[in-house]
């Protein structure tokens, strides 16, 4: 029997994962006591040396042949193709991988994906094809069968930052050039309004937790996400809210504008939105430009100069002429740092501000990087530092 047979018995017969090997087969006996293990998240296998010394470097779901890729700090995204073709990527781009147990089988493949997103309480079936959900300790998963794609199932994974979410580890590996660490520092303490932008994998949320590490502990921190990635942020007082989807008759949908609406009332020393992508622009800029202070949002944008155009097509999907949005997000956002991806790593490539001229939004770089050397400063480079040590010294006043 090949390595495809056995690994399908053993979903027939237990649906027990192994963190080696994927799933594997128990005793006739014993099969309903391992089942029951593994409803009641009761089965683990016994931590490895690097699981007890190395924090973050696992994951609390049972990944059955991915298992590996989680215990290694380097790895960042397993994708799974709807063929069984494993892919990963440890910051350089997306690199062919094998797992001791294939996964070419669509039954197995499909059979897979159901189980990893039930531990997850997210059902994946005909009637619902595609699957978001987070784990406890912020692993993202995110899955889709057939009929939407040809077969089995294709599955993307992403794993929680491997890394300390402080500014000047992240600086060491490349996110930014070290003189710009106490410059990020200002924003923090000077309480301004940040918008990071970038693509899909760039580091949005890294740097976004790095510098909510950065807030003062008495601040009172509201988070909002459609899938929670930012609950782990080392902060003591800090309050997550996280969008839920309608049940199967429709009902009891929780949207991101509900929630933006709602940290206005939880009084909130700083709201952040994990990714606005819809209507929630909205309120976000009204609420911007009603004093809310120290604020962080990312969007999803390939450079400072398209991010007006960004946001315009988001304030439109909230029923926002382009004249109201390019006048609130004047007033909304103090700066921009947009991300990028290099072959090495992922840094920031430039700091940047939005800025209402005639009535229309335009985005205006202040400074860029290049990932190697000293960053190129722009003509308003002077001043833009010099009004941030004002305003951090003085706390935002």
């Amino acid at each position: 029997m090949g390595h495809t047979a056995v690994a399908r018995t053993a979903v027939q017969r237990t649906g027990a994962m192994t963190p080696e090997h994927g799933w594997h087969m128990v005793p006739a006996g014993a099969q309903e006591s391992t089942q029951a293990a593994v409803r009641s998240g009761a089965q683990r296998s016994a931590p490895t040396l690097a699981q007890q010394t190395a924090p973050q470097s696992a994951t609390a779901l049972q990944l059955g042949p991915l298992e590996r890729f989680a215990r290694d700090g380097t790895v960042t995204d397993v994708v799974v193709t709807c063929d069984g073709t494993v892919w990963i990527d440890c910051g350089r781009g997306m690199q062919l991988a094998h797992t001791a147990i294939p996964l070419h089988d669509p039954h197995v493949l499909r059979d897979f994906a159901v189980r990893l997103c039930a531990q997850l309480g997210c059902r994946l079936d005909e009637s619902r094809p595609i699957a978001d959900a987070s784990a406890p300790d912020g692993t993202r998963v995110h899955a889709v069968v057939a009929p939407i794609v040809p077969h089995g199932a294709s599955i993307s994974i992403r794993f929680p930052d491997r890394v300390s979410p402080d500014l000047e580890v992240l600086a060491r590996l490349g996110m930014c050039p070290a003189p710009w660490v106490p410059l990020l520092r200002l924003l923090v303490q000077g309480r301004a309004n940040v918008l990071i932008t970038g693509g899909t994998g760039v580091g949005k949320t890294t740097l976004l937790k790095a510098l909510l590490a950065c807030c003062a502990p008495q601040e009172r921190i509201v988070t909002v996400e459609e899938v929670r990635e930012l609950h782990a942020v080392p902060h003591a007082h800090t309050v997550s809210l996280v969008a839920r989807a309608a049940n199967v008759e429709g009902k009891g949908a929780v949207g991101l504008p509900d929630l933006v609406k709602a940290t206005l009332r939880m009084r909130p020393d700083r709201v952040v939105v994990g990714e606005c992508r819809g209507e929630e622009v909205a309120d976000l800029l009204r609420a911007l430009n009603s004093g809310h202070r120290g604020s962080f949002t990312t969007v999803h944008a390939d450079s400072v100069a398209r991010v007006p155009g960004r946001l315009i097509a988001l304030g439109l999907l909230a029923g926002l002429e382009p004249r109201a949005t390019a006048m609130l997000a004047d007033g909304a956002f103090d700066v921009l740092l947009h991300l990028e991806r290099g072959s090495q790593c992922r840094r920031i490539a430039q700091i940047g501000m939005v800025q209402c001229v005639d009535g229309r939004l335009r985005g205006r770089v202040v400074a860029q990087w290049s990932g190697t050397g000293n960053a190129v400063a722009g003509e308003a480079w002077s001043d833009f530092v010099a009004q941030w040590k004002t305003r951090g010294a003085g706390g935002g006043a």
